[in-house]
């Protein structure tokens, strides 16, 4: 199968092509440690060590419905399958906002093959696991089992997608139990500040409303709007199979025909209710009895498959995340964390890259003292107009062999190889090896770096939500301006 690139992005090396540079700067070496290769030009090119490209080769396969199963083989006794759809609560209407989520815990009380018990024996009796969520553009279902019972796996995932039985009684007990989730959300703060983030740089759009939807929506969801949303999404074209551990394609291939086979193939792209644009705007939530205040700041970023993405995950890692659990906030190499930490103004700093289909979040949430807020606040936007002007080959290179070590620590073990799987074919029609995404991080220059930081951060209109003692938190003129780089 062709492997197909995103738009856009480098042509970079395959897998045999950074073997044959690993095992040609590996000979030269006497050392016997890595070298720097040689391209024909005679231009340095990066070389990995082996384990990098001993990742197992993902293969992928196409039910006639048109529905992918991907699987990565390996060794052991146990294994994780997924089933990955492409829909959200970004395919919803206002009307029914929060259908996938209701869905999502439908699944799990009783199909018409099996009741609610039977479902929790059958997971039980084979010493495995299920679990499921739902995002804005995804909703996943993964089961964890032994090797010999990844066929029934998927046949329950199968079950419990395509045979639900949404009973009437099942959906008035479980509106109580979304109603007391969305209690539990609504009391921390972290959740409430990125849905109300959400809500303002996506005004108007489906990106901006909460997956949970709102509590009149709950109320009134009926089993017309979970069948409606089954029929019109979970469709061939827009589900994978993935699996990984100790799970052989063919055998995975041969289930999911048996159990998703029948499935029409569907609509390839259906189309979300409305454009994703960020809007510059600004909502405070002021509570004096809070002792810490709550500031998230972002501008707009960009999609999963864009050719800035690994630049963006690039400047993230410089800007750094920081909690005062950890301690050394003064020694670390980000700036923005020495200079917040050497008045002891905050208490964590999480710098994010949210990331959808067509459009993007990134920016900086700090909890700390409201007295500080101002100057924590303002620190920020500057920070990001630092790295389009100053940013230095150190700082560059060190965030480089922290990101690349978090690509690999996020793929520890087959439920994160599974999960990879799934979203990297989502969003990309292909599976990028670990390989491939260190050619990409190595080939970002301070130049993309000083460009893309330019573009995105640079005189542009920002989104901000601040909850609790706001009174220092500054208004949005003056966080407009911060985004401009004045030097005399």
């Amino acid at each position: 199968m062709m492997l197909h690139v995103p738009r856009s992005l480098p042509t970079l090396p395959t897998r045999n092509a950074v073997a044959r540079r690993w095992f040609a700067s590996e000979k030269s070496s006497e050392s016997g440690k890595p070298q720097e290769g040689k391209k024909d030009d005679g231009s340095e090119t990066s070389v990995f060590p082996p384990h990098l490209l001993n990742t197992p080769v993902t293969k992928l396969g196409k039910l006639s419905n048109e529905m992918r199963v991907a699987t990565e083989e390996g060794y052991g006794e146990t294994a994780t399958v997924g089933i990955f759809i492409d829909a959200g609560s970004a395919y919803e209407t206002a009307q029914t906002n929060g259908v996938a989520h209701f869905l999502e815990h439908m699944a799990f009380k009783g199909t018409s093959k099996r009741t609610k018990q039977q479902i929790e024996q059958d997971i039980e009796n084979m010493g495995g696991s299920l679990n499921a969520y739902t995002s804005r553009e995804q909703t996943v279902y993964l089961a964890r089992v032994f090797k010999d019972d990844v066929p029934k796996a998927v046949d329950i995932l199968a079950d419990i997608l395509l045979n639900s039985e949404l009973s009437a009684s099942a959906i008035e007990a479980e509106r109580g139990t979304i109603l007391r989730e969305m209690e539990e959300v609504n009391k921390d703060d972290g959740e409430v500040i990125f849905d109300q983030l959400h809500a303002a740089a996506y005004q108007g759009t489906p990106l901006g409303r909460t997956i949970l939807g709102p509590a009149e929506n709950i109320k009134s969801i009926t089993r017309d709007h979970l069948q409606n949303y089954i029929k019109t999404h979970y469709t061939g074209r827009r589900m994978i199979l993935a699996g990984a551990g100790a799970v052989r394609h063919e055998e995975l291939m041969a289930a999911a025909n048996k159990s998703f086979g029948t499935l029409p193939a569907g609509d390839r792209n259906f189309p979300k209710t409305g454009p994703g644009k960020v809007t510059g705007s600004l909502i405070l939530h002021r509570d004096d009895a809070k002792p810490h205040v709550h500031v998230a700041v972002g501008v707009e970023g960009v999609g999963w498959a864009h050719p800035d993405y690994y630049t963006m995950q690039l400047m993230q890692t410089i800007v750094g995340n920081w909690d005062k659990n950890i301690g050394g906030g003064k020694n670390l190499s980000s700036k923005l964390i020495a200079e917040l930490t050497s008045t002891d103004s905050i208490r964590s700093l999480n710098t994010f890259t949210t990331c959808y289909g067509e459009t993007g979040l990134f920016g900086s949430y700090f909890v700390g003292d409201p007295e500080q807020a101002f100057w924590a606040t303002r620190s920020i936007p500057l920070e990001w107009a630092r790295l389009g002007q100053v940013v230095s080959e150190g700082e560059i290179e060190r965030a480089k062999n922290r990101l690349k070590a978090s690509t690999l620590m996020a793929l520890d073990g087959t439920q994160a190889i599974c999960e990879d799987i799934g979203r990297q074919i989502l969003h990309h029609g292909r599976r990028m090896y670990p390989a491939e995404t260190f050619l990409r991080i190595d080939a970002i220059s301070k130049q993309d770096i000083m460009r893309v930081a330019r573009e995105r951060c640079e005189d542009v209109d920002p989104v901000m939500v601040a909850i609790g003692p706001t009174l220092n938190v500054p208004d949005y003129n003056l966080l407009r301006s911060f985004t401009l780089w004045n030097r005399l």
